[in-house]
């Protein structure tokens, strides 16, 4: 009687036990199912027999920082390249809001009811403040996502120059050993990333809108001057008469600039996304370009100048990463910051001390 008076209010008496929520067997198969990583060998023959999983895991393995799992990563990409190679890739570029996205899907559907498989390798950009990405070009194209025949792939961009994701290189050398054979890569549209876009595609799309003060920026020669064709957007409803002014806009421009080393005329061309118009006019240019280029072997010297060209890109990537993960480096890398913040020494000096440690 006297322990009940004393007890407080506050006080909890036993209670129902509640019986598990997560069975334990379950529980168990789930994480020796995480934690069975396939190997190198397993992850190519399965891309090679057309699975879209294993691709996917395969993609994620090589656009990992992590250094462990470089050497798996090179693996898969030397046994799937002899399996690459038989497809054309078409880098597709534009401003943002000149609507890559549904034209990339129109596109590709077309392309998928001719009997192509189709691989979208879309380069979403990141954040400078959080790092992070949307990645939502898969809700975007949402009829393309659940074609049999297609195969999405949103990448981040991270740091890389101009919003090309890192890896997109290695990406396509996947796809094509998945059995894609037309690789559609799709870039940030922020005006630096085509260069390096250019450097790992058969030919080059560049998107316009007309009616948007959009005429003058096409004008500049950098853009002007790789796009293998200009595809002119949104040509529906009562933008047509304004599409196709810039039209002929375009086409007194591209007689500005010297020819082509393969031959090419660009042409200029309208469609609209919405409404189907045009996208196959798109292809039989696509089409003509690739029947010139292999007749002339343009095609095939273009190819071996790039894969030229990413392999000396694959030594600068490789450096950088090792110098920056290097253990005397980082703390090393502080200290020369505050320094450099501080006045203390020139950011030039600074390099020159980290670099001079990393070669001893």
């Amino acid at each position: 009687m006297e322990d009940k008076k004393n007890k407080s209010a506050l006080s909890e008496i036993n209670g129902v036990n509640q019986p598990e929520s997560i069975s334990n067997t379950v529980a168990k198969n789930i994480q020796q199912f995480r934690r069975k990583q396939p190997s190198a060998t397993e992850l190519i023959d399965s891309i090679c027999s057309g699975d879209k999983i294993a691709l996917s895991r395969a993609i994620t393995l090589i656009e990992s920082t992590n250094v462990n799992h470089l050497t798996k990563a090179n693996e898969v990409i030397q046994g799937c390249l002899p399996f690459a190679n038989k497809s054309v890739r078409i880098g597709i570029t534009g401003v943002p809001g000149v609507g890559k996205s549904t034209f990339i899907e129109a596109f590709g559907k077309h392309l998928t009811s001719l009997g192509k498989k189709v691989a979208v390798l879309a380069v979403d950009p990141s954040s400078s403040i959080s790092n992070g990405s949307i990645l939502g070009d898969k809700t975007r194209m949402e009829e393309l996502v659940k074609d049999e025949n297609a195969f999405i792939r949103p990448s981040a961009s991270g740091d890389s120059l101009g919003g090309v994701a890192r890896k997109t290189r290695e990406s396509i050398i996947l796809c094509e050993a998945c059995g894609f054979d037309t690789i559609i890569i799709e870039t940030v549209g922020v005006g630096q990333s085509e260069t390096a876009v250019h450097s790992m595609v058969d030919f080059f799309l560049l998107l316009k809108i007309a009616g948007a003060g959009d005429e003058l920026q096409g004008i500049k020669r950098g853009i002007m001057e790789m796009a293998d064709t200009i595809v002119i957007n949104k040509a529906d409803g009562d933008n047509i008469s304004k599409a196709k002014l810039a039209k002929t806009e375009f086409n007194r421009a591209l007689h500005l600039f010297p020819a082509k080393k393969s031959g090419w005329v660009p042409k200029v061309t309208t469609c609209s996304a919405i409404t189907k118009e045009g996208i196959d006019d798109v292809w039989q240019i696509i089409s003509a370009y690739l029947e010139m280029a292999k007749a002339n072997v343009y095609f095939q010297v273009k190819r071996k100048e790039q894969s030229q060209f990413w392999m000396l890109e694959t030594i600068n990537e490789q450096l950088k990463t090792r110098f920056y993960s290097h253990p005397d480096i980082i703390p090393l890398l502080e200290s020369n910051k505050k320094a450099v913040q501080n006045n203390v020494i020139s950011p030039f000096a600074a390099a020159q001390i980290l670099l001079e440690h990393y070669y001893k």
